[in-house]
């Protein structure tokens, strides 16, 4: 069934304007113009986790879950990974982080965005909030797909790997964090949400 609405879920201290986000809001726009009425949602996140996937939940509330996907990069990666769980709708995850609470706990004080000067504070009850709603084992593998560069300097391919290995996955020799060659996978990205 192909979808109608997709959301999109950013990095740590990312944001809507990653290159990513808007190489697949430009996707989305082109399908829209050739006719295809589709619902976008690409959030600002909070730093909170837990305001979050609560704002992120709120958004998609109305949603048909069976004509849903989620797109999530790095931390948008869990997140997307939780809200296909609690939804039961399609994931197609970047790069996903495994357990940002161990990863991020180095990260509390003040941040810098990557997109602007803005600063913000990641807090140490943040990392409670992240392993608390953290996902246990996948209910339904086929419902995800990921890409996992191997050439990842931020996380470990080998664990992400490990984490998806039920699902389709499209694992590169290179290629680094952000996917600098995204162009190269975001047909397969919208095949598989659309059940290609």
């Amino acid at each position: 069934m192909t979808f109608s609405h997709l959301l999109y879920l950013h990095g740590f201290r990312s944001s809507p304007q990653s290159i990513k986000a808007q190489k697949v809001a430009a996707r989305v726009e082109r399908l829209r113009v050739a006719g295809r009425p589709l619902t976008w949602r690409c959030p600002q996140l909070p730093p909170s986790p837990a305001e979050a996937l609560e704002q992120v939940l709120r958004g998609v509330a109305d949603w048909p879950v069976e004509r849903m996907g989620v797109i999530g990069s790095s931390l948008g990666g869990y997140y997307a990974t939780v809200v296909a769980e609690r939804l039961g709708c399609k994931a197609v995850l970047l790069n996903p982080a495994v357990d940002p609470a161990r990863d991020l706990a180095r990260y509390i004080g003040e941040i810098q965005a990557w997109h602007s000067s803005e600063r913000f504070w990641f807090r140490a009850k943040y990392v409670d909030e992240l392993r608390a709603m953290q996902p246990g084992p996948l209910t339904h593998p086929e419902r995800y797909f990921a890409v996992i560069a191997k050439g990842d300097e931020v996380l470990d391919w080998r664990e992400m790997a490990a984490r998806y290995r039920d699902c389709p996955m499209r694992l590169l020799e290179g290629s680094d964090h952000g996917l600098s060659d995204f162009d190269d996978h975001i047909d397969a990205v919208f095949d598989f949400l659309d059940g290609r």
